[in-house]
């Protein structure tokens, strides 16, 4: 392994208030960069030998760490919940197990105590893995200003690679995910170089649920990661999909769809063509999977 330089030098911050962070975000701009878990700030900023000179540790900001659920309103998870957290809560085992699957592909255990939900989200990546389980819970984030809050569905959040929605004095404070509907049941795989905490190549979330107004008699969810500028659900398929019986051959028929869909780029990681593939292996494997559960 190459010798890696240290870390640039910054200066350290704790937040005590809100109105601590908009004036520090005034106050320092661009020269200021927020801090959950810094799993992937830190690493930039040493792989860069550049970064920002001041970091706003914002953890310990009211309901950033806190997660809270009912049926009525649904789950509320804050931007600074670590993904051990998240993956080992009673409610989202019971109701958002899609979310706990895919956290708990990213990284390492030790890795996952830093690492946040609202950093997943807000790095932007293209293959950032909490993002496919996130669309297919239908989660919506919901950011602060000196404005008050504004809430953004996560396709409207996510501009590109790297880049999301969030004005010059805005944080993600939370995000909020409805109730999924009743017996839903669902799957994320991933495939990576390694079974050790790669970044994903290809990664799938599959969420299914009964629904008797359909003609399959089942509603389904398909979120995807790493073969588009961002992560994204596919509407196409999902409709194919209620309006035919869930034979092998109509599930084939959707994985094709979907890899037709997907629009990869050649990287060091994998070629187009193959990841195109493995959008269709492993949502035929995800459709087969929620079928078999929901019979």
């Amino acid at each position: 392994m190459l010798a890696r330089p240290g870390l640039p030098g910054f200066e350290y911050i704790k937040a005590e208030t809100f109105q601590d962070v908009f004036d520090w975000m005034k106050e320092k701009g661009d020269d200021l960069k927020l801090l959950m878990g810094g799993t992937d700030l830190f690493v930039q900023m040493r792989d860069r030998g550049t970064g920002p000179g001041f970091l706003l540790d914002v953890k310990g900001l009211p309901g950033m760490q806190e997660i809270s659920f009912d049926k009525k309103n649904g789950l509320k998870i804050g931007a600074a919940v670590t993904l051990n957290s998240l993956s080992s809560h009673p409610n989202l085992l019971k109701y958002f197990s899609v979310l706990c699957q895919a956290a708990d592909t990213v990284g390492n255990y030790q890795l996952r105590n830093l690492a946040t939900l609202g950093g997943n989200i807000c790095n932007a990546s293209p293959s950032a893995d909490m993002s496919p389980a996130a669309l297919v819970y239908e989660g919506k984030v919901v950011v602060e200003s000196p404005r008050g809050e504004r809430e953004l569905s996560l396709d409207e959040f996510w501009v590109g690679p790297g880049k999301t929605a969030l004005e010059k004095d805005e944080f993600l404070k939370r995000i909020h995910f409805p109730t999924p509907p009743e017996k839903a049941v669902g799957f994320y795989h991933k495939l990576g170089r390694s079974k050790m905490g790669d970044l994903a190549i290809v990664g799938v979330a599959v969420l299914a649920y009964p629904d008797p107004n359909q003609p399959a008699g089942v509603k389904f969810r398909i979120g995807i990661n790493s073969t588009a500028p961002t992560a994204y659900r596919v509407p196409l398929v999902e409709d194919f999909l209620t309006q035919n019986s869930t034979t092998d051959k109509i599930l084939y028929k959707a994985a094709e769809m979907a890899m037709d869909i997907s629009a990869p780029i050649e990287d060091q990681r994998a070629t187009a063509i193959y990841q195109k593939k493995m959008v269709r292996n492993l949502v035929y494997k995800g459709l087969k999977e929620v079928r078999e559960l929901l019979k």
